[in-house]
């Protein structure tokens, strides 16, 4: 056992950091249901709704392969404090958004703080599920218990932040709900530079930024599949199932629309946090203390494959479009959830199993720099699929996605 996971102050750092995450994660949810529901109520088509996400995932992208040895170099303190800092930037900057400025002004600017708020959000993802690594304990499975912990309880708040988010819009306004809450997590970064105690690597000059590129042959193929994971559940996440919701269920006047947008981030809450407690519960479900790592990764070609039948099976109902629909797709994407959760805190154990203390920062970088890819994917299809070809386009496409996820996971056993 390292010094670092025998001292006591190697769990408080570990709660210092989940704090800080769980407050991120709550304006990172606010926020993404904040834009698309305004948006489209001032008009946006789907396509571009999800242009306005587009370079959130782009940033994500650039900033996992560099955030690895920026907190290798500088220390993973640094780069959650700079997250933090950059998500109130962002949020700051969204609140002088006029309502009267045209298209042409009012895309790019809404891209560009989002792509700020996308290196916010992956700089403070890398030091957290870096932070793990180096403080779990490594008896019992508690690598696996420690990461699901982190990823489901976050997963969760972030859940209660799309509800957050559509409430706010519906009874602040957008102005308001931005300004109150970039100042809360002002508050929170205060607090939590305040207390953080030691326990984390402070970062070494010895650090090379070529050392970025994974060389394990199952880290690559890992976030090969957590590509594909990722974009499955952004394809119908981020764009298509919303905007078909809140079209369904609003009656076109304002009251409708104010009560749509409160069953609309209803569900979208409830499905996050329901799929972060089954991330947080997967070890148990699994019997994970019990399993070895060849277990694990047999687990994880099995779970994605089941995966892919439930969007094919939704996509399947949405041509039909009886009058079942709606609640076909609800207990649908609730089980997706399900099953999705468990794939992404196995693929959360295995990238931290497969690397070693010496380059966490560095695989988890380029292991999440995937995740973003596959976001990205998942946002560009779910505004394309939804409009060439509506709610079953949409499904159909996740599916696919779903599909190439299994067949990049069989290359681990």
């Amino acid at each position: 056992m390292t010094e670092s996971r025998s001292r006591p102050e190697g769990l408080n750092a570990y709660i210092a950091v989940t704090a800080a995450y769980w407050a991120f994660m709550l304006t990172d949810g606010a926020l993404r249901m904040l834009v698309l529901l305004h948006f489209h109520e001032l008009g946006f088509s789907a396509l571009t709704l999800a242009w306005l996400f587009l370079l959130y995932e782009i940033a994500g992208i650039v900033t996992n392969l560099s955030a690895g040895w920026i907190a290798a170099r500088f220390g993973l303190t640094a780069t959650l404090y700079a997250g933090l800092s950059l998500q109130i930037i962002a949020l700051g900057a969204l609140s002088q958004l006029d309502p009267g400025w045209a298209m042409a002004l009012s895309v790019p600017f809404v891209m560009v703080v989002q792509g700020l708020s996308g290196v916010a959000k992956d700089l403070s993802k890398m030091s957290s599920k870096s932070a793990v690594k180096l403080l779990a304990p490594t008896e019992d499975g508690g690598l696996f218990r420690w990461v699901a912990l982190l990823t489901g309880s976050k997963n969760a708040v972030k859940g209660v932040g799309f509800f957050l988010g559509a409430a706010l819009l519906a009874l602040a306004g957008f102005k308001a709900a931005v300004i109150g809450m970039g100042a809360v997590l002002a508050i929170i970064l205060v607090a939590v530079a305040a207390f953080m105690p030691p326990g984390l690597p402070k970062g070494s000059k010895s650090a090379k930024f070529a050392h970025v590129f994974a060389t394990d042959p199952r880290v690559n193929r890992l976030s090969l599949a957590r590509l594909f994971l990722f974009g499955a559940r952004d394809t119908w996440f981020v764009v298509g199932i919303p905007i078909y919701f809140q079209a369904a269920l609003s009656d076109g006047t304002p009251e409708g629309a104010r009560l749509a947008f409160f069953l609309v981030g209803g569900f979208m809450a409830f499905w996050i946090i329901a799929y972060g407690f089954v991330q947080a519960a997967a070890p148990k479900l699994l019997k994970g203390a019990q399993r070895s790592e060849p277990e694990v990764v047999r687990l994880s070609v099995t779970w994605v494959g089941i995966l892919a039948f439930v969007p094919a099976l939704l996509a399947l109902a949405a041509w039909a479009n009886g009058p079942w629909l709606m609640p076909v797709l609800i207990a649908g994407l609730l089980v997706f959830g399900f099953v999705f959760a468990i794939n992404s805190s196995v693929h959360s154990y295995l990238i931290l199993a497969f690397t070693g203390a010496e380059r966490v920062t560095m695989d988890v970088g380029f292991y999440y720099m995937s995740n973003a890819a596959g976001r990205l994917a998942g946002t560009l299809l779910s505004g394309l699929s939804y409009q060439l070809g509506g709610l079953p386009a949409c499904l159909a496409t996740a599916a696919l996605m779903a599909g190439a996820s299994y067949l990049a996971a069989r290359r681990l056993s």
